[in-house]
């Protein structure tokens, strides 16, 4: 696993500002979407009655999702933008709901998480690898997971060298904020030229771009500014991922890779104390 090393004062990306744009274009069919992803994450196993613990929870949509199918949900994040997204959303889809609790924290933060409890399922998509101390906040969600509880975390493919570029492009975006136009526009070209000349070439002009929200629910734009705003940046490769709880009591029970490519793998990981992946015995303490 990469270090975050030290992160200056407010150079964290402010990711609610951007959520907050984003819940401008959030309709049933994103919501739809989303509820669908969700369900495919967590093995289409039903929800109702579980507790969902939602961390960095962002625009709070996938929150809202947890609750529709029936979890007892506890959102958080850092940025008070996005808390005041989760409130929005909690406020118009389950007014005065005391079955969806919104608060500001860090996972950072462990007298903070000392005071939550454990839950059935904690959820951490695209977080993690955002805090500046990934194996830190890896480690703090161990005791969150309840007996038997799962786990779920989307950390960013280690690519070695073009992580390494896309580090340094994420931080010259927060450090010069003249530039973020271009930058935006730079990361939009890279990761959506090839589709784009597909899509015309097969005669369905920018069919990939409007088909974007059945991924998730969410909308291609503000998912390039996420990319390139993003930072801190770690990355991970899944061999180290997968040990790291593997050494903690948990079992890989899915995983979702993103093609070798620089976008982040999907982990969903099972409590079992026995420490044991997919069956086979324990490894030797000397494994390298």
């Amino acid at each position: 696993m990469t270090r975050g090393g030290d992160i200056a004062p407010g150079e964290q990306f402010e990711f609610g500002k951007n959520w907050q744009r984003f819940l401008r274009l959030l309709d049933e069919a994103r919501i739809v979407a989303a509820e669908d992803s969700l369900r495919q994450i967590l093995g289409n196993q039903t929800m109702a009655g579980k507790s969902f613990l939602d961390i960095g929870s962002g625009s709070g949509l996938f929150s809202l999702d947890a609750r529709g199918l029936g979890a007892r949900v506890h959102s958080i994040d850092s940025d008070l933008q996005s808390v005041a997204c989760n409130v929005a959303l909690r406020s118009t889809y389950f007014p005065a709901d005391p079955g969806w609790a919104v608060e500001r924290g860090s996972v950072l933060d462990p007298s903070y998480l000392g005071g939550l409890g454990t839950f059935d399922i904690v959820y951490a998509w695209g977080v993690l690898h955002h805090t500046g101390s990934m194996r830190e906040a890896l480690g703090s969600v161990v005791p969150l997971a309840g007996r038997a509880g799962r786990i779920f975390a989307s950390i960013y493919n280690n690519q070695g060298a073009a992580s390494r570029r896309w580090s340094a492009l994420k931080r010259l975006y927060k450090r010069r904020p003249w530039l973020r136009g271009l930058l935006a526009t730079y990361t939009l070209m890279r990761q959506w030229s090839l589709t784009f000349l597909r899509d015309t070439l097969q005669g369905r002009p920018l069919v990939s771009w409007r088909n974007y929200a059945s991924r998730r629910g969410m909308h291609p734009w503000h998912d390039v500014v996420d990319w390139i705003g993003g930072y801190p940046f770690e990355v991970a490769k899944p061999e180290q991922v997968i040990e790291f709880f593997y050494a903690r009591g948990f079992e890989l029970a899915g995983l979702k890779t993103c093609g070798g490519g620089l976008g982040c793998k999907e982990y969903l990981f099972v409590q079992t104390g026995t420490g044991r992946l997919f069956g086979a015995s324990a490894p030797d303490s000397g494994r390298q």
